[in-house]
């Protein structure tokens, strides 16, 4: 038996695969031991950190035991090399990877945690992502012994030719960059644009924005060029509270003082009651003009979100023609007179 574990093979043999059950234990017990232990906190960042370390214990002890093999004997240099080099690829990228998984779930709690800003968007995540992993491969370049410096002068001047390229997406890319940062349009805003397309914003990727319609719920994906250089109507910044317009007309010879009391009384009791309005707000009533059968105005209705915009008007309309025609007020019809050359007017 002695003689048996003095062979270099079965003492490599006995290192490898210790460090990759260490490994499994560890996660298995130790992990999952401290993860119970950071979710009684009320701290979200530690919950993080252990979520980004998923898996990795057991890549680490594992190559640890790759290692201390590698001490047991002589290994020939032509396989030691490459095997030291795999460990420092392998070591320095598990690093990198837990570190893009803590810099992206970060990105994505701040951004929940703002709100002006939208929540976890794709772009940003990515980019951050990016940034984590091309200063891990350069860390890992470093490590092997090869020269950066001239890699870093040929992308200079690839990413001239690149850029000439994809100039359009590259131009998304920046655009999506500046929507963001501007926090004009944020997760979860009706927006109308230019070109007639409205619904709430989902995402900024980065290539293209998405906008889930409204009435319909279809998903349209807006280039971030064009929603950068179009006229967007936000319905829900700086508040998510607006007015709605109702247009309505009562006959010539109604008493437009005692129309105005009826339509105000009729506004606050739909406001009041229906889910959506705002509560307590008198509504504006405003005559507009001299119509061709009756005199017009306008009556402004403040709710609370867009989504009841609809809600609000339709039971306004249904409460103000009960009332009216219990106060004997007339909304009148257009009536035209025809008068036919060598005869009478007829109506």
């Amino acid at each position: 038996m002695t003689e048996f574990l003095q062979d270099p093979w079965v003492r490599r043999s006995i290192f490898i695969v210790g460090g990759v059950l260490l490994g499994l234990m560890t996660e298995a017990v130790v992990v999952r031991w401290v993860r119970r232990l950071i979710e009684r906190t009320r701290y979200q960042w530690d919950d993080l950190l252990i979520k980004s370390l998923r898996g990795l214990p057991t890549v680490w002890l594992s190559a640890g035991g790759v290692y201390l093999a590698l001490n047991v004997g002589t290994v020939e240099a032509s396989v030691a090399g490459p095997v030291q080099n795999g460990l420092t690829i392998i070591l320095i990228g598990s690093v990198a990877i837990a570190g893009m998984r803590a810099v992206g779930d970060g990105v994505k709690m701040i951004s929940a945690g703002s709100p002006d800003t939208i929540k976890s968007p794709t772009l940003v995540v990515n980019l951050a992502r990016i940034a984590v992993l091309t200063l891990g491969l350069f860390i890992i370049l470093q490590n092997l012994g090869i020269n950066i410096t001239p890699l870093i002068t040929a992308l200079g001047i690839g990413g001239l030719a690149v850029a000439l390229a994809l100039q359009d997406t590259l131009g998304n890319l920046f655009a999506g960059v500046q929507i963001i940062l501007s926090r004009q349009v944020r997760q979860g805003d009706f927006v109308e644009l230019s070109s007639g397309e409205e619904g709430w914003v989902t995402d900024v990727k980065g290539r293209n924005t998405t906008i889930n319609t409204f009435p319909d719920g279809n998903l349209v994906v807006v280039p971030n060029s064009v929603l950068a250089n179009s006229i967007v109507k936000n319905f829900s910044f700086p508040e998510t509270a607006l007015w709605i317009s109702v247009m309505v007309g009562v006959a010539y010879d109604s008493d437009l003082e005692h129309v105005e009391q009826v339509t105000k009384e009729v506004a606050k009791e739909v406001l009041d009651l229906v889910e959506g309005g705002v509560k307590g707000e008198d509504a504006k009533v405003l005559f507009r003009e001299f119509g061709d059968s009756s005199i017009n105005f306008e009556v402004r209705l403040l709710v609370t979100e867009l989504n009841a915009r609809g809600r609000i008007r339709s039971e306004f309309i249904k409460h103000l023609h009960r009332r009216y025609n219990k106060e004997g007020i007339e909304i009148p019809f257009p009536i035209r007179t025809v008068v036919m050359k060598g005869g009478k007017s007829a109506e």
